[in-house]
């Protein structure tokens, strides 16, 4: 087979384990865009733009793709096949017709749902029990082209989207693995999305972590694991006090006499009253300023009484 010139663009875990896929394969990468790491962000991912300088392959990072200079740049590679993983930016559509083959988005959701950004996150957030990933031709709007392939992955009652994340970064490989000859023969196959089907999500903010103990303790179980750690994190203030909560437990049929967002001990473990009537036991929290700490180190702490009663 005539070795095909691929240009990706990639960044996060999912763009370094597709591009050291396609390195290890001896695939022909021309060239590679990524992002510089952004100074307020927690990197908890490995480094496309090291791989790349390791590895020896021009790597470029810039804010716009439209100039004339990287237009120009793009042209000269003559490129058969785009990938874009977990790049950040659009890529205008003049880049990605220069693409004999094609140019492929992967991305972390089973599309036509949660197109758009944070797709985990939300999909955690929203207490669903699957997700996955999926390889589809780059159009000019968002997450909207012929879906090439997808996997799908778990996502347990109590899994963070750290979890879940780590298991899309497997899953993006094996559809990579499974494609990769189709897409450089031109004959991969192409399904249309159903966009009636479609769901669409924008980016998270660190705001958007703040609990309202009003919802339900689904709800809020639910929120805490879509944005624990690596991610900014659902905090509230508890007893005067900006507190992260990194981990929850629900608690079954346990509720406190207490009003929504009160807390209580039971021992050396912490509930606090939710909307719905149920007590979410906090496992793991950081009162700002501090270490972070289990429920149980929050028990001393805050030095309340549990009241029980019935099931409502």
């Amino acid at each position: 087979m005539t070795k095909k010139t691929i240009l990706v663009f990639a960044y996060s875990d999912v763009g370094h384990a597709c591009l050291s896929y396609l390195l290890e394969r001896g695939e022909p990468v021309a060239a590679v865009y990524t992002h510089e790491d952004g100074p307020s962000e927690t990197i908890w991912f490995p480094s496309v733009l090291k791989l790349a300088q390791e590895k020896k392959i021009p790597v470029r990072t810039v804010s716009s793709l439209k100039s004339a200079e990287e237009q120009s740049f793009i042209a000269s590679l003559s490129p058969d096949l785009i990938f874009s993983f977990y790049y950040r930016n659009m890529i205008p559509m003049e880049v990605l017709r220069s693409a004999s083959l094609g140019a492929y988005n992967m991305h972390g959701s089973l599309l036509p749902k949660y197109r758009g950004r944070a797709p985990i996150n939300w999909a955690v957030l929203h207490g669903e029990k699957e997700t996955g990933v999926t390889l589809h031709v780059m159009v000019e709007k968002p997450d909207a082209g012929d879906i090439v392939d997808q996997e799908s992955v778990p996502i347990g009652l109590d899994d963070t989207s750290a979890l879940v994340q780590a298991r899309v970064t497997k899953a993006a490989v094996t559809v990579l693995s499974r494609q990769i000859d189709l897409l450089k023969e031109g004959r991969s196959p192409r399904t249309p999305q159903d966009a009636s089907e479609a769901t669409y999500f924008g980016r998270r903010k660190p705001e958007d972590g703040r609990i309202d103990w009003n919802r339900p303790a689904q709800d809020i179980h639910n929120l805490v694991r879509a944005v624990a750690h690596p991610y900014p994190g659902a905090y509230a203030d508890i007893h005067g006090i900006k507190t992260y909560i990194w981990a929850s437990r629900l608690s079954g049929d346990l509720r406190l006499d207490k009003k929504p967002g009160e807390g209580a001990c039971d021992g050396d473990r912490f509930f606090i009253q939710c909307g719905d009537g149920r007590a979410l036991e906090v496992v793991s929290a950081q009162r700002e300023g501090e270490k972070e700490t289990t429920g149980s180190g929050l028990a001393p702490i805050l030095n309340h009484n549990i009241k029980k009663r019935g099931t409502q």
